[in-house]
């Protein structure tokens, strides 16, 4: 199967408040450009070690603009143009409904009882009016199926976790409370997920 080098978008206020942001637009903020840039600078060394040329690889990103500009900062170090990458749907974060805007501790206060109850069991219960992890991995293996060639990937970390299920890295349970950094390129590749910083 085709290599994927795979971000995560850069920091919003929102990470750096603690509140889930699904599917609402929030733009980068300085760390999360930085962040960016830097994913672009590993990417370049990673294509110089594995022989690989940026303008003959695949390059998909998420609709939401946060991956949009991470993709966008990334693909300016490598010297590619800012269009001529492809938008994939099936790469937007997993929605969170109206618990989106809120911190964990807001979402508690609000419903202890549902919120106990997707903490228990993350990969199968829905926030009210968002998406399981059953379904966002139910589009991510649809998307990853259809690839054909090695593939620069700019998502979230829910679809980030969902493409680690589908590759039978990592189980659901452990999956759904597995921390997916910023700042960092994972390249899935033969069946092994690796992590670069620098």
């Amino acid at each position: 199967m085709p290599t994927i080098y795979y971000i995560r978008h850069g920091e919003t206020e929102w990470n750096a408040l603690g509140r889930l942001q699904g599917v609402q637009d929030i733009p980068l903020n300085e760390l999360g450009r930085r962040q960016s840039v830097h994913t672009g600078h590993i990417l370049a060394d990673l294509f110089a070690r594995d022989g690989q040329r940026a303008a003959s690889i695949g390059f998909v990103c998420s609709p939401l603009g946060r991956a949009r500009q991470t993709m966008d900062l990334a693909r300016g170090v490598l010297g590619l143009p800012l269009s001529g990458y492809a938008i994939d749907d099936r790469l937007r974060e997993i929605g969170y409904g109206t618990w989106e805007g809120s911190t964990l501790a807001e979402m508690q206060a609000k419903d202890p009882d549902l919120f106990a109850r997707r903490q228990a069991e993350k990969w199968t219960v829905a926030p009210p009016g968002g998406e399981t992890y059953v379904e966002v991995q139910a589009r991510v293996a649809e998307w990853y199926r259809e690839l054909k060639v090695d593939m620069v990937t700019v998502a979230h970390g829910g679809t980030a976790r969902a493409l680690m299920v589908t590759l039978d890295l990592l189980t659901p349970e452990i999956a759904a409370d597995w921390s997916v950094g910023q700042g960092i390129v994972y390249v899935f590749r033969d069946g092994e997920m690796s992590s670069y910083y620098s």
